[in-house]
């Protein structure tokens, strides 16, 4: 029941919808710098642990420490957003799901989708159930990075991982023709769902750019919790 109901009241719900999350191949939270973007990718992984599934981050930012920090925090918001839960009742919760997150720590110059691929064919090795989402922070959406992410459609392809990722846009860059930074416009056809975060007064707002027929949707959120506030 309370993974139901974290499920429910999580900002991922309103946001993109549980049942999108997956469907397609890649996925962007876009924003400039210190927005939210991965809070945001936060609380995508956090709706899929409560599903039972298995989730790989992959962040060119941060150490392993402030990964797992990040996720504490996260689940931590989501719990107080519904209001009075167990303590008891939601560390046992956090102790079950935690189990299915795996964190890895790049740079720039160590990122390599063939370590990657070999991560993943470890679970298969192993009779593994392999993780249904891959979020990758930090990749530098600013150069030409074509053959990474050609490299991370195969990857798609073949272990059935949707992508999501963190893009950073720029606060002097105006938006393109189609109403999109030019991080997103650069490679527009390999995304299938993308949502941009940007500061409007105190709070932030949460706009669907790519989803099928669901596009220019608003959704205001919590800077300090990444939490929907209803209007």
């Amino acid at each position: 029941m309370l993974k139901k109901d974290l499920i429910s009241k999580s900002p991922i719900s309103k946001t993109i919808g549980i049942e999108n999350i997956k469907d397609g191949k890649f996925g962007a939270v876009l924003s400039r710098a210190g927005v939210g973007k991965t809070s945001f990718l936060v609380q995508i992984s956090l709706v899929q642990l409560l599903s039972d599934e298995k989730i790989l981050h992959i962040s060119l930012d941060d150490p392993i420490e402030k990964i797992n920090l990040r996720y504490n925090e996260g689940f931590t918001n989501l719990v107080d957003n519904i209001g009075y839960v167990d303590p008891q009742k939601a560390v046992r919760l956090w102790e079950d799901i935690n189990l299915n997150k795996v964190g890895i720590s790049y740079n720039e110059s160590t990122f390599d989708t063939q370590k990657i691929r070999d991560y993943l064919k470890s679970f298969k090795k192993a009779n593994l159930p392999l993780p249904s989402t891959m979020i990758i922070d930090g990749l530098n959406f600013d150069k030409d990075i074509s053959v990474t992410l050609e490299e991370l459609e195969k990857l798609n392809s073949e272990f059935s991982i949707f992508i999501w990722f963190s893009m950073k846009s720029h606060r002097e860059e105006k938006l393109t023709s189609n109403g999109y930074p030019i991080q997103l416009d650069a490679n527009k056809e390999r995304f299938d769902k993308a949502i941009f975060l940007q500061p409007v007064e105190d709070k932030i707002e949460a706009v669907i750019l790519k989803d099928g027929d669901r596009i220019d949707q608003r959704y205001r959120l919590d800077p300090a919790t990444m939490m929907i506030v209803e209007e």
